[in-house]
């Protein structure tokens, strides 16, 4: 569906973003991963990717803090590629504490990764896919871009301005071929949460699994964790020519926690 098309994926390492590459690369999307990690295991996951679905893979290891790094990202794409069809933003870090104990730095941080480093990518993106007539821009939100939670002072703003930025660039861009959407979702089994998992476990004095059926009993009506996988699918569909007339959106994948 997708051979042909080129992919910057933000935050693709691990979790959410590298879930969205796999699936992307099997649709023979060419894709530029970023992301933190150790070098060697990121290059066995490029060369595994490349491998596997036999499309083009590459990896600029930009500092999305940095406005000029990732200017750099994206220029560098634009040249290996020729250009940029699809943008997906999943770059994301997490911090909670009460409002008066929340670190100036950390909320500098989660604002320039969750929410600044967005506005930088779409910023070189959209230029390309005017020329092109046709782009898919995908930012991963969080139900925490819907509803808030207590403790979540930085995470929740830097979500509700990247639904607010979505919104923006849909307006903008609508007619020209090009969408804008964000995914919105609940509870997933990634390193973002491991670490609330594990103070939700130790809090009740239970262990792990306890303490995630803990945080899913109290939001997420289902029970379950939003999967990797299923997330791809909804990026996936956001691509098709099915989501032609879909942009602007706030798609919420989160086993009914803002149905409430």
């Amino acid at each position: 569906m997708l051979k042909g098309k080129n992919a910057v994926i933000t935050g693709s390492t691990s979790g959410i973003g590298l879930g969205i590459a796999r699936a992307l690369a099997a649709q023979g999307c060419n894709v530029m991963l970023n992301g933190l990690g150790d070098p060697e295991k990121i290059e066995a996951t490029r060369m595994a990717l490349t491998a596997e679905f036999g499309i083009t893979v590459i990896f600029h290891g930009a500092d999305m803090t940095r406005p000029d790094e990732i200017s750099a990202l994206m220029e560098s794409a634009a040249n290996e590629f020729g250009g940029v069809d699809i943008l997906v933003n999943s770059a994301g870090i997490q911090h909670t504490a009460p409002i008066e104990e929340f670190s100036p730095d950390r909320w500098q941080a989660i604002i320039a990764i969750n929410l600044s480093s967005s506005f930088y990518t779409i910023h070189h993106a959209v230029p390309q896919m005017r020329r092109n007539g046709w782009g898919r821009i995908i930012n991963i939100a969080s139900v925490h871009g819907l509803v808030a939670s207590a403790n979540k002072a930085a995470y929740v703003s830097a979500k509700h301005g990247l639904v607010g930025l979505t919104k923006v660039v849909a307006l903008e861009t609508a007619g020209s071929g090009i969408t804008s959407n964000a995914i919105c979702p609940g509870w997933t089994r990634t390193e973002l949460i491991e670490p609330q998992i594990a103070a939700r476990a130790e809090a009740l004095g239970v262990d792990i699994e306890a303490g995630g059926r803990s945080m899913l009993a109290e939001k997420q009506p289902s029970r379950q964790f939003v999967s990797i996988e299923q997330l791809g699918q909804l990026a996936l569909f956001l691509c098709s020519p099915g989501a032609d007339q879909i942009t602007g959106t706030a798609i919420p994948i989160d086993g009914g926690w803002t149905a409430q």
